[in-house]
């Protein structure tokens, strides 16, 4: 009796232990350029748009879950594979374009943390941004000394404290039930609102966390079946799978919700206020019409998402280079070159906002070629065996991708025809 009632409590304690992955990745959909799009969304179109970020996080749930997948079954991440399949030439043109990515959204993160260190305590955004990747350095260095978990860890924790900094203020003033239902609804409201839904929708999954979801998920496993052929392991692939399941959801549903509160507080508090399109006009009128407390919670938030998401930006970053080119730079040295380009253009006085929106368009060129490769080796019988997509799976899978893909398409049309 004693082991029939130990067996499923040390199950679950298995599965628990085998949570993680996930959460780092869910980081790229509360970044600073997440915070910019979901404020303007709610501020310009109240509760209209709710329902595009539902149907992003449910895209997201699905285009994570494969890759993570994909991690757990090969022992590889997406650009490994993609490394070992194409030939040189390929290789390097695929990875100066993820370089570009990871460029941007390094941007995007130091550009966010500057800006919140700006609110917060008055700092030059030159200076916010050097101590925003001094900041990420330190937490690099968590994971090169402490370990992946311990990283996860301090990851983590920064997505509780920007949740609770970006919904703090619904406490405060609770969102319109009705409104809410309503927005649900799909609808559009003109031109504009297709422009700010494609960047919405578009926008939302991010090709560095497609990269490297795989990763984290090739590294969280038990050690061993970490770096082998774990197709062999018929017992305990299923049981990864099906926590990189829970992983992926609970994670993602954090997220989203956290992205819808942060639409629906501008759609309570800030409807048709004027210079809510910048993330430093949207907090003066948070501040302004919620008071101060919630003002400074709703900046820590965005500090901890900007030093949360370089920190994970520059993860990325090194795994994209160590698969493509299989060179395995440093950690830490690879997040100081990267952080060069983020400064000078912080030193050219050059709106942050309108960088951030810069920053965004750059990635929507990145998404076909994280989704594609990701779609079909996913598919691979070779590759994956019975843990290869079901067909139900790689029509959903091609679907959102065609979606995804068509939007980003979109955005840049709209973006360069404005």
């Amino acid at each position: 009796m004693t082991r029939t009632v130990a067996e499923p409590r040390m199950g679950r304690a298995r599965l628990i232990a085998l949570l993680g992955p996930a959460f780092v990745a869910s980081i790229a959909y509360v970044d600073p350029g997440n915070v910019a799009a979901n404020l303007t969304a709610g501020a310009r179109y109240g509760y209209l748009l709710v329902w595009v970020l539902v149907a992003a996080n449910a895209m997201a749930v699905l285009v994570q879950y494969l890759s993570a997948k994909l991690g757990v079954v090969t022992g590889r991440s997406l650009p490994e594979v993609l490394g070992d399949r194409l030939p040189r030439p390929a290789r390097l043109a695929y990875w100066v374009q993820a370089e570009i990515v990871a460029a941007a959204t390094d941007l995007a993160e130091v550009i966010g943390g500057a800006i919140a260190l700006y609110l917060l305590f008055g700092v030059p955004l030159v200076l916010g941004g050097i101590i925003t990747g001094v900041v990420s350095l330190l937490v690099l260095a968590v994971q090169q000394t402490r370990g992946q978990r311990a990283f996860e860890g301090v990851v983590t924790t920064m997505l509780a404290v920007l949740t609770v900094g970006f919904c703090a203020g619904l406490f405060f003033s609770p969102p319109d039930p009705a409104g809410m239902l309503a927005g649900l609804v799909p609808r559009l409201a003109g031109a504009d609102s297709v422009l700010l839904a494609a960047s919405m929708l578009g926008a939302t999954v991010m090709p560095h966390a497609i990269y490297l979801h795989s990763a984290l998920a090739r590294d969280h496993l038990h050690p061993a079946l970490a770096g082998g052929d774990v197709r062999t392991a018929t017992t305990a692939v299923p049981r990864v799978i099906r926590a990189t399941r829970i992983d992926v959801v609970l994670a993602l549903v954090l997220a989203g919700s956290v992205n819808i509160a942060m639409l629906v507080l501008a759609a309570a508090n800030l409807p048709g206020r004027a210079g809510t399109d910048t993330i430093e006009g949207a907090h003066a009128a948070i501040a302004g019409t919620l008071g101060p407390v919630v003002g400074v919670l709703f900046a820590v938030g965005l500090l901890a998402s900007g030093l949360a998401s370089t920190s994970v930006g520059a993860y990325a970053g090194a795994e994209i280079m160590a698969g493509l080119l299989h060179i395995r730079v440093p950690l830490l040295t690879r997040r100081l070159v990267t952080l060069l380009p983020a400064i000078a253009l912080l030193m050219t006085g050059i709106s942050p906002t309108w960088l951030l929106v810069v920053s965004q368009v750059v990635l929507s060129f990145g998404i076909p070629f994280a989704m594609i490769p990701l779609v079909r080796l996913t598919r691979d019988r070779e590759l994956l065996g019975e843990h290869r997509n079901a067909v139900t799976t790689q029509v959903l899978a091609w679907t959102v991708a065609g979606v995804i893909v068509a939007l980003n398409v979109t955005l840049l049309y709209l973006t360069f025809a404005a």
